[in-house]
């Protein structure tokens, strides 16, 4: 067995050799292991540790968006060359005692509406998440890595930078790459390295609450020995993740890889696959049961018909969850909260048209009062 051990008082900056937070194939590896082999990966939280337990709301004007997804790895495994998929089995993720949730201005599905930042601390004890912000709710722990993926190749690194650019240009919300707050803090990776916010055909952050411990992630190789990093563990979260942060925490991540030769060569993978043998959560919180759910619906606040716009039927689909948590007694910015944290969204139909209809279920049991 092979493990990546960090200091939990310590920023990822004040231990470079310990991994990184852009995606570029020069980044070296810190570990080798062999197929097979189990690795255990301590990891950070999302932000770096800036929102650690006393920290507030005024805390998250002055955090640095650069340090962003502190990564453990890369991880060389033996065998895996460019063409193959890389198999990462999830054997365990254990969670650190403390998580947090923020609405963070600027982000989110909904950061049009909610511009004040808004912050929640979490304890976590026994497979349960409580917090005084929060009195009254109980968040059952479904612990899983936000980001996991493999380097990309040069010519990845070059098209995706460049695709990207050409959607910023075009209006898009994109960050581009930035040396600003980078690990490692110079030469190409910081300068030209992929930012890692979006999910990308090489993996990243896809926040897929589903990989939880017995799940398998296929990504494609692009680079001799593959290049595994993880980071930034989750707790729980809700289909979508919606304000943006979920149950986060500081984890440890223990994995095991399976390379699949030339796999990737026969037929290209248009992304990231996966795939669970059980349940990823006990089945009455997954399916969940005993729920409460809002709908929406393709329908502009103008009374625009806007025809099978999927987007906006989630919208209105979590606005209207919003609005039936409001009427139980949480504030607005605490509704928010859960849905990002509990409920889920599910696409209810996409050939009705031209209403396609998104559903947001949240489940009653989190709720004691």
């Amino acid at each position: 067995m092979k493990s990546v051990e960090i200091e939990r008082g310590k920023r990822l900056k004040d231990e470079p050799t310990k991994g990184h937070n852009r995606f570029h194939p020069d980044i070296p590896p810190i570990v080798t292991a062999d197929e097979g082999e189990e690795v255990v990966l301590q990891t950070r939280d999302g932000v770096d540790g800036q929102l650690g337990p006393g920290t507030t709301e005024a805390d998250m004007a002055h955090m640095e968006a650069g340090a962003i997804h502190p990564l453990t790895g890369p991880v060389f495994v033996k065998g895996a060359q460019p063409g193959d998929v890389l198999e990462v089995e999830f054997l365990d993720i254990v969670p650190q005692p403390h998580a947090f949730t923020a609405i963070v201005p600027g982000l989110g599905f909904l950061r049009d509406v909610f511009t004040t930042p808004y912050l929640v601390h979490w304890q976590i004890s026994e497979g349960w998440a409580t917090s005084p912000q929060l009195a009254g709710v109980r968040i059952p722990g479904a612990p899983f890595m936000g980001v996991s993926a493999v380097a990309p190749s040069a010519g990845q690194l070059r098209a995706w930078t460049a695709r990207e650019s050409a959607l910023l240009s075009r209006g898009g919300m994109v960050f581009p790459p930035d040396a600003t707050g980078a690990i490692p803090g110079r030469g190409p990776a910081a300068a030209e390295g992929l930012r890692t916010l979006p999910p990308r055909e090489n993996g990243g952050n896809f926040d897929v609450k589903q990989l939880t411990r017995g799940s398998k992630l296929l990504l494609p190789v692009a680079v001799e020995g593959a290049l595994f990093s993880t980071g930034d563990g989750h707790f729980a979260q809700g289909d979508g993740e919606v304000c943006v942060t979920a149950v986060e925490m500081g984890a440890t991540a223990a994995v095991r890889f399976r390379v699949l030769k030339g796999t990737g060569a026969t037929r290209a993978m248009r992304g990231p696959r996966f795939s669970h043998a059980g349940y990823f959560a006990p089945p009455e919180w997954a399916s969940p049961k005993g729920f409460v759910a809002a709908m929406g619906l393709p329908l502009r606040d103008d009374g625009v018909n806007d025809g099978e716009n999927l987007t906006l039927a989630c919208r209105n689909a979590l606005l209207n969850l919003i609005d039936l948590l409001q009427d139980r007694g949480w504030s607005r910015e605490q509704a928010y909260v859960l849905c990002s944290v509990a409920a889920d969204l599910r696409v209810s139909n996409v050939v009705d048209v031209p209403n396609y209809v998104v559903s947001a279920l949240i489940p009653e049991a989190i709720f004691a009062r």
